[in-house]
């Protein structure tokens, strides 16, 4: 017998080819599932091929992990409170390309695959482009091959299912875990305890060091659970590592016998809360505390993994900057600086200067908005409480930086207040974004316009302070799901006219400039569309019962509810437009639908009122005679990535209107264009760039630039001067303050009207006119067929400097100074 090492399982069972799919797959639903062929269900299919696909992965991706420890390459381990993945199953065979194999091998033995896919439920471990662009870095970097690890946190009950009730959000826990996952692998093995609460001791040993001993804490332990991440085509599998919460003690059978159920089972349950949800409501003490718990505890068990690792391969930590490079995905994982001084320090017996050095060469830090709730603070109070030892880490951090910031800018103590750690406005406060930046080697923003506002507005101190150690890796998104897995038929189009080389090598989509004004390819590209629209209207009736017409123009805003991403300016030019229309029922439109879709959360009553009203317009202008012909609005509940990948290549107008200076990036603008539809939207985010890349022509602007915002504030922007003398601005408004979508509750929308007419802090009334203006624009250019067939097939065309694979290479260069070993055409 030969040694486990050598043993391996014969290569015919692992085949690629449609027979042997088949037998697994056959194999499976008797051996796994115990069931005979004729009797299983969907649930038992879907699970028999994700275990025949994951035969297949589990193989690769040992031998990745074997490769890798021969060769110890750097590795990057990327830190994110969110992975938005969407489902597995059909990534997983288009990477492994067999996708059409297994389609194949499923058809013979009478079963639809698409059947099969669609048991798959999306996991909850994500909300908004922050967790989907964690999930296409996840696929570019296994794409590239580059070596990398993604830690996060499994949720039990993601961030909540929406459901839409009387036209309101109600938050219920999403069930992602109810039937388990194929994908997901438990590592015991990988058990680390994370400490919170107890107090600091404080001596010098007997050598004169000073040292710090942290105790009478609360344990309680993290558990790994792995999930395979396969690159596209090149037999290279990554891992994402999910950390659950355990208690230590699950169960106290004194109280159990004592007849006292509850408490034999709380300290289980109050551990394990951790991990329950993400984003708990921050609103109340216990939600604040929570959510930082939630933040050390994935640093924690990440970091202490990390060292683990790198130990087992190496003699020393003193190489950690030239093998890890740990990226910070926001702001949420900030206290890894901390975490990682107190393990050095505190366990590793390391220097302060030594460690501090070892910090810097390490980490690095992406900033992905502006909005101050991202840029966390947490009270000192509360980290004095929870993580005792970190607070004193924090406040010696700051003082060593500060003291050479005041080296450098002597007398600047103005300049010293804005860059310390600790605010001190209206609470003593931890500034989890100044920690960021003072502990990263390097610091990037997400789209050109983005990374000048970094620089020179919100950490300009420190800017001038490191000149260099900022920089720009505009966001990007991954062509396998977004193109090639949700629009298989335009990626089929396009594959016959210019190769399937652009699925890694975006940039190949120029090759479609020619086929721009080609009759039968315009043809071919609006019949896509067309059938895109009837897949999405059916989905929509079968699954909520809603009525959507795929003979009208599919305008969508799809993404997070939130009051700068101005879904109030969309639905307040949709009652400008039913007043329109009803006054002149004879008037003839091409006729639109109006899609939204994203969940606010739990606490923000002002983004869930505008959930409310986008619903109760919608029941009004649906149902009204008189426009149904010409005007639709549709909110489709709880959405997600599956829900995306129906949308968006069904999508003709592409709303992406911010208040310029707000959004940082931005993917859905990305997505969108990719799959052909045409962009309304701000100089905002990554929309400066999207329009400079398809062209000015192909893209319908409206709005105040970011500096016309500042202006206007500055100059004592008045909005009621604009409702008294703009008539579309003030029937609108009067509308929704009469209550005429709501009658039966006439204030419930007061409040919105009191944001707009009182400070409008996001623009809405100074920017209406000039997007009302730009939609009439829209639907003249639509009017022309071949000329707006034209703009779409360029928009596609010019998507190639928005893959993430670009993005990820240009962090691999510029930041990590790690190698791609998997590159397309011989890039490193």
């Amino acid at each position: 017998m030969p040694p486990l090492q050598q043993l391996s399982i014969p290569v015919s069972e692992l085949s690629l080819d449609k027979d042997a799919f088949r037998d697994s797959f056959v194999h499976h639903v008797q051996h796994t599932q115990g069931k005979h062929p004729k009797v299983a269900t969907k649930l038992d299919k879907f699970y028999s091929l994700a275990r025949t696909t994951r035969d297949r992965l589990f193989d690769r991706w040992t031998r990745t992990w074997q490769e890798r420890i021969q060769t110890k390459p750097k590795h990057v381990y990327y830190l994110s409170l969110e992975y938005l993945l969407g489902r597995l199953m059909s990534d997983s065979l288009h990477s492994l390309g067999v996708y059409r194999e297994a389609a194949q091998a499923l058809s013979e033995l009478g079963i639809d695959i698409e059947e099969v896919l669609a048991e798959e439920r999306d996991p909850g471990l994500g909300n908004g482009g922050l967790g989907r662009l964690a999930a296409c870095f996840m696929d570019s970097m296994a794409t590239l091959g580059i070596p990398a690890m993604g830690y996060g946190m499994r949720y039990d009950y993601g961030i909540f299912r929406q459901d839409i009730i009387g036209g309101e959000q109600h938050e219920n826990p999403d069930l992602w875990l109810q039937f388990g996952t194929p994908w997901e692998v438990g590592r015991p093995e990988r058990i680390y305890d994370i400490h919170f609460g107890g107090r600091v001791i404080q001596y010098t040993d007997s050598s004169g060091r000073p040292v710090h001993e942290w105790v009478d804490t609360v344990p309680v332990r993290a558990m790994a659970y792995d999930y395979p991440l396969p690159g596209y085509g090149n037999d290279q599998v990554n891992t994402l590592r999910l950390w659950g919460a355990k208690a230590t003690r699950d169960f106290d059978i004194h109280y159990f016998n004592a007849g006292d159920y509850q408490k034999a089972v709380e300290r289980q349950s109050s551990v394990e809360n951790i991990t329950r949800v993400l984003y708990p409501n921050d609103h109340l003490v216990q939600g604040k505390e929570l959510r930082l718990k939630q933040q050390y505890f994935l640093v924690s068990a990440t970091l202490q993994d990390a060292l683990r690792r790198h130990l087992e391969l190496f003699e020393s930590l003193d190489s950690i900057p030239d093998k890890i490079a740990f990226q910070l995905n926001d702001t949420h994982p900030a206290l890894a600086v901390a975490e990682l001084m107190r393990l050095l320090c505190d366990q590793y017996g390391y220097g302060w200067g030594k460690a501090w050095e070892i910090v810097r060469g390490s980490i690095n830090y992406t900033n992905h908005t502006l909005m101050p709730e991202a840029l966390e603070k947490w009270p000192v109070w509360l980290l004095e409480r929870v993580l005792p030892r970190h607070l004193q880490i924090i406040y010696q951090i700051n003082h060593l930086y500060l003291e050479q910031v005041r080296a450098s800018f002597p007398g600047d103590e103005a300049r010293i207040r804005r860059m310390s750690v600790i605010g001190e406005e209206d609470e003593k406060a931890v500034r989890m974004g100044n920690l960021a930046v003072m502990g990263s080697g390097k610091v990037n923003g997400v789209s050109a316009l983005h990374s000048r506002l970094l620089r020179d507005m919100l950490f300009k101190d420190f800017n001038d302070f490191e000149p260099g150690k900022f920089t720009n890796q505009t966001n990007g998104v991954t062509p396998r799901r977004w193109l090639l897995k949700c629009n298989p038929e335009l990626a089929a189009l396009i594959s016959d006219k210019i190769g399937s080389g652009w699925v890694r090598r975006l940039d190949d989509l120029e090759g479609l400039i020619p086929y721009a004004t080609d009759p039968q390819f315009q043809r071919d590209f609006r019949a896509i569309k067309q059938r895109n629209k009837q897949r999405l209207a059916a989905e929509l009736a079968r699954q909520h019962g809603i009525e959507l017409n795929p003979e009208f123009i599919l305008d969508s805003q799809v993404k997070r509810l939130h009051e700068y991403k101005r879904q109030l300016l969309n639905i307040l030019h949709v009652v400008s437009l039913y007043l329109t229309y009803r006054q002149d029922p004879g008037r003839k439109v091409t006729p639109r639908t109006f899609l939204f879709a994203g969940k606010a959360a739990p606490g923000y009553e002002a983004a869930k009122r505008v959930i409310h009203l986008i619903n109760t317009v919608a029941r009004v202008v649906n149902s009204d005679p008189a426009v149904r012909d010409k005007l639709q609005v549709v909110f489709v509940p709880n959405y997600n990535v599956t829900w995306a990948e129906l949308i968006m290549p069904a999508t003709e107008v592409s709303e992406q209107i911010s208040t310029a200076g707000m959004e940082a990036s931005g993917t859905g603008n990305m997505k969108f264009a990719l799959n052909g539809a045409l962009t309304i939207g701000t100089l905002d985010g990554a929309n400066v760039e999207i329009r400079e890349a398809v062209g000015a022509e192909n893209f319908f602007l409206f709005g105040l630039t970011t500096e016309q915002v500042l202006a206007t504030r500055a100059a004592g922007y008045d909005p009621q001067y604009i409702y008294h003398s703009e008539r579309p601005v003030r029937e609108a408004v009067d509308a929704i303050r009469a209550g005429f979508f709501l009658p039966e509750l006439t204030d419930r929308f007061q409040p919105i009207v009191n944001s707009l007419l009182n400070g409008d802090h996001y623009l809405i009334l100074a920017d209406f006119l000039s997007y009302k203006s730009c939609h009439d624009a829209v639907l003249t250019a639509y009017g022309d067929v071949d000329s707006w067939t034209r703009k779409s097939i360029l928009n596609v065309a010019k998507m190639g400097p928005f893959s993430s694979d670009r993005t990820i290479l240009g962090y691999s260069s510029e930041i990590w100074k790690t190698r791609a070993t998997t590159p397309p055409d011989g890039q490193r």
